[in-house]
């Protein structure tokens, strides 16, 4: 798949569902494994010892993925994860070549500005990711910029389609491996929960994947 920068200036087709990849199909296609990237590494908050572990599978052009980062994880990251009940594990599953794009850079940052930079690119959806006759790279590098990225480093990202095949094949497992195919769906332990849940459900199903 090629991503230029004048296909994700048109809104429709850069908002154009993405076809699902089978893992296999997705690591035949690309050069570099998945797990050979540590940009690809895993993302999370929390710690490794943490009661419970959730899974959540998201799109950055998602507005219900949107809705729990801005409403929910607030929460869930004060009352759950600060105090070892959660650890939270972030897995990419754009639903259109923006947010594979955005995922791209997102994955380009170092780890510990992960976290901050997606819960700002949902903050800001509406402004870089349903803009018209805009320029929504621009403004995904505008908050890149605050995290440290230049344009240059940007624009290298989202060109990158080594990263591009990694992160669909993320995507493709999820499928496999959890049934996903919708955003946001939590897997807490094995059980998949699609939907922006509210704290309450998220943490009585976090307190039953721990077992409390």
């Amino acid at each position: 798949m090629t991503i230029s920068r004048r296909s994700l200036l048109l809104a429709p087709a850069a908002l154009a569902p993405l076809p699902l990849l089978s893992p296999g199909v997705a690591r035949a296609q690309g050069t570099t494994p998945v797990n050979s990237d540590p940009r690809l590494a895993e993302r999370s908050a929390g710690q490794a010892d943490a009661k419970a572990t959730v899974i959540e599978y998201f799109s950055l052009t998602c507005s219900h993925c949107a809705a729990f980062h801005k409403e929910t994880w607030p929460q869930v990251k004060e009352k759950l994860v600060a105090n070892g009940t959660v650890r939270m594990v972030w897995r990419d599953f754009p639903l259109d070549q923006l947010a594979l794009a955005a995922a791209q850079v997102a994955r380009s940052l170092p780890a510990e500005r992960y976290e901050g930079f997606i819960s700002a690119l949902f903050a800001s959806q509406e402004r870089w990711a349903f803009t018209r006759g805009g320029d929504p790279i621009a403004e995904i590098a505008k908050i890149a910029a605050l995290a440290g990225m230049t344009r240059e480093q940007v624009d290298k990202a989202v060109a990158d389609q080594n990263l591009a095949r990694g992160i669909l094949e993320m995507r493709a497992k999820g499928q496999q491996d959890f049934n996903i195919s919708s955003t946001p769906t939590f897997v807490f332990g094995k059980k998949p929960q699609p939907g922006a849940i509210g704290y309450d459900r998220f943490a009585q199903l976090a307190g039953e994947a721990a077992g409390t």
